[in-house]
């Protein structure tokens, strides 16, 4: 058993969501780095851009089923992959359904580190609500830290309508590139990993059915 697989403490309960302190980025990273505790290996959840771009060093990886949560391409961008002015679209963990993804292990005498670099790409505004999920593995469950977003939050869009689907697709650029490009490598990526979801699949057949891709 990896120390990572050892049962969490009361305080890493799966899906315990995070107390967001007026939305403090540093709060949320203390208390994360408090509930983790730094005595096992450290899981996190990819289910989008973190698994073909993780940008942490981690020595083990299983794909992960997590249910009560599902992958929407629903959340504004304003800064990775759009502007203020023309925001672009990213995908966020929202309430229902499940989500096929992937758990990384990052060893304990790493981790701490690894969590800085980890908040400075996902949590500079602090927008994403921590949270510790129930992940399904066929090596056993972890608890693993994800970032999932509320329905309440100002940057959930709700349904999109196609045709602004496909404006924001072609206009939308941030500073690691457009939001096309960034759907495009999140369901390919998934397609070859076999997880991707039926809403991905279908942006990805109709920004080809355009020409976009």
């Amino acid at each position: 058993m990896h120390a990572g697989d050892r049962p969490a403490p009361p305080s890493l309960s799966p899906s315990r969501a995070l107390p967001s302190p007026g939305r403090d980025s540093a709060a949320l990273l203390e208390r994360t780095r408090v509930e983790w505790g730094g005595q096992s290996d450290l899981w996190v959840f990819g289910y989008a851009s973190l698994i073909w771009r993780p940008e942490f060093e981690s020595t083990e990886h299983r794909p992960a089923v997590v249910r009560g949560w599902h992958r929407a391409f629903r959340m504004r961008s304003r800064v990775n992959r759009g502007t203020p002015e023309r925001p672009g679209l990213v995908y966020a963990l929202v309430t229902g359904g499940m989500c096929r993804g992937m758990v990384y292990r990052i060893p304990r005498e790493r981790a701490s580190a690894e969590l800085d670099r980890l908040w400075l790409r996902e949590m500079p505004t602090g927008v994403y609500d921590p949270r510790w999920l129930r992940c399904d593995t066929t090596a056993g469950t972890v608890a693993a830290l994800g970032f999932t977003l509320s329905r309440k939050s100002p940057n959930f869009t709700g349904p999109i309508a196609d045709s602004e689907m496909l404006n924001i697709l072609r206009h939308a650029h941030g500073r690691y590139g457009s939001t096309l490009d960034y759907l495009v490598h999140t369901a390919e990526t998934l397609h070859q990993h076999r997880m991707c979801d039926r809403e991905s699949a279908r942006l990805l057949a109709l920004v080809r059915r355009q020409g976009l891709a």
